[in-house]
């Protein structure tokens, strides 16, 4: 028996949501890649050009700088203000897993680096729609119930669809980046539309204490 089939469960994203990674992806490129990153569109085909050309990346190119961002800069993320006391706080309440669109690969690198920031939780590494990944995730932990925050409404309509019990909160915590993103509780995906810890905290607590209380 899973000793925390009982508790709740929340599953979170980390980039954007926990961790800034637009900001610091951007200043790197900067810095050492002669790439121009706009941010005014979740597109990073559209965002990002090379300076010398004024060209677009292309698709081969940005998933190259990617990699090689996550492979060695991640020391340049920092932490979305109140992620990491929320996560703490929530953790009192709910077990906490995190749920990241990296390779296997950077599956531990992931978990150092947030742990070096105070978040100790397990993470699940994914490429593609999360829904899936979250229907095994609840298959493993037997939870009483599930919540699910990501900042791209793409994954909130795959975990909708996979896991229909999901409460989801859809969360984008850079500033620059949040007006560019569809919403998916406009869209019917996602039971609420916060962007930041200050508003979510209050709003998660509310529905995983009351939840616990019933079922007590």
């Amino acid at each position: 028996m899973n000793p925390s089939q009982n508790r709740p469960l929340i599953v979170s994203d980390c980039d954007e949501v926990l961790l800034f990674m637009v900001g610091p992806f951007r200043d790197w490129l900067d810095e050492t890649q002669g790439v121009d990153f706009t941010v005014g569109s979740n597109n990073f085909a559209e965002a990002m050009r090379w300076r010398d050309s004024g060209e677009p990346v292309g698709e081969k190119d940005i998933w190259r700088l990617l990699r090689a961002f996550f492979d060695t800069e991640m020391g340049r993320q920092t932490p979305i203000p109140g992620a990491v006391e929320a996560l703490n706080t929530l953790s009192e309440h709910a077990d906490i897993v995190i749920l990241t669109n990296l390779t296997d690969n950077h599956r531990e690198m992931r978990a150092q680096q947030l742990a070096a920031h105070g978040i100790e939780a397990k993470v699940y590494t994914n490429q593609g729609p999360k829904g899936p990944a979250l229907a095994a995730i609840v298959e493993e932990h037997a939870p009483s119930e599930v919540y699910f925050i990501d900042d791209l409404p793409q994954h909130h309509k795959s975990a909708r669809e996979t896991v229909p019990h999901v409460t989801t909160l859809h969360l984008c915590g850079e500033p620059e980046l949040a007006p560019h993103i569809d919403c998916a509780h406009e869209a019917g995906h996602a039971d609420a539309r916060l962007d930041s810890w200050a508003e979510a905290l209050p709003w998660l607590l509310e529905r995983v204490v009351k939840n616990r209380e019933a079922a007590a």
